[in-house]
């Protein structure tokens, strides 16, 4: 998921935080996750405060109660950096949410399809990834070997508040 909508000036970019309506938004999205039967025993979310917060309304409005490791690599990484701190997710999480910031998020989001998930879906994440923005993914396989081209895009989402 991308971080949503954010002020847009702050003593530092590390610190700028959630306007009301991304903190409504973030908490559509965790309610539609929640909907769709996600739930995850990982989360992993860049250190600034738009993203941690971010992080706190969805996961307040899905009901989950997942410690989330929060990743001061994350906030700077670019798709295949993130890439590597995904790889890392302990061996016996089943499901990983991920909230980090753009371009690298729907870089990331792109490079890991493998074309054979919703593919209405798949466009749409393709046209755009706002603020606000989630895919849901599917991947078979041990987080270490994750890499291009190896999850389906099941659904996308962008919460409006």
């Amino acid at each position: 998921m991308r971080h949503a909508k954010a002020e847009h000036a702050a003593a530092t970019d590390l610190e700028r935080a959630l306007l009301e309506q991304g903190r409504e938004a973030a908490a559509e999205v965790g309610s539609w996750l929640a909907a769709r039967g996600i739930r995850p025993d990982h989360a992993l979310v860049s250190a600034a405060a738009r993203t941690r917060q971010t992080w706190e309304a969805l996961a307040d409005a899905a009901g989950w109660v997942v410690e989330a490791d929060v990743d001061r690599g994350l906030y700077t990484a670019g798709p295949e950096t993130a890439l590597d701190l995904m790889r890392s997710t302990p061996a016996e999480a089943d499901t990983l949410v991920v909230v980090g910031h753009n371009p690298t998020i729907a870089y990331l989001a792109q490079m890991l399809d493998d074309g054979e998930g919703d593919a209405e879906a798949s466009n749409e994440m393709a046209m755009g990834y706002p603020a606000g923005a989630a895919t849901v993914m599917e991947y078979d396989g041990a987080w270490a070997d994750l890499g291009a081209g190896t999850a389906r895009v099941m659904a996308f989402h962008v919460g409006r508040g």
